[in-house]
């Protein structure tokens, strides 16, 4: 299934979603940040994400309860590979190279980045 790019909003549902597992629209309100959206909001929100092929449904007595069907870490790969491909052509060494020019990456951070480097050497 080819993942489509979400927006801010059905990002944040999503990223609820997520947590919670399974959830109705109401449930989903409960644990969002103030101010709350409109429950019409969220409702849409999450038929658009039905559509996209992100969440699912089960009827649970009058209502429903929706679960995610692309995994949190899912749409993580896919996010960032988005970003390397449009903003670093392709290339994890320009992005890294990007973060400790700008972002002025500590030594910590670099052994252990290059720490995750080698274990994932050693698994190929």
């Amino acid at each position: 299934m080819m993942l489509k790019e979400l927006t801010k909003a059905e990002e944040e549902v999503m990223q609820y979603l997520w947590r919670l597992e399974i959830a109705s629209v109401k449930e989903i309100i409960a644990v969002m940040d103030e101010p709350k959206p409109a429950t019409n909001t969220v409702s849409t929100i999450i038929r658009i994400l039905e559509q996209k092929g992100f969440v699912n449904h089960q009827a649970k007595g009058r209502g429903y309860q929706y679960f995610p069907l692309i995994s949190k870490e899912q749409y993580q790969e896919f996010s960032v590979n988005k970003v390397v491909k449009s903003y670093f052509g392709g290339s994890l060494s320009k992005l890294v190279s990007f973060f400790a020019e700008k972002e002025k990456i500590d030594t910590k951070e670099l052994d252990d980045i290059l720490k995750i480097i080698e274990q994932n050497r050693d698994k190929k």
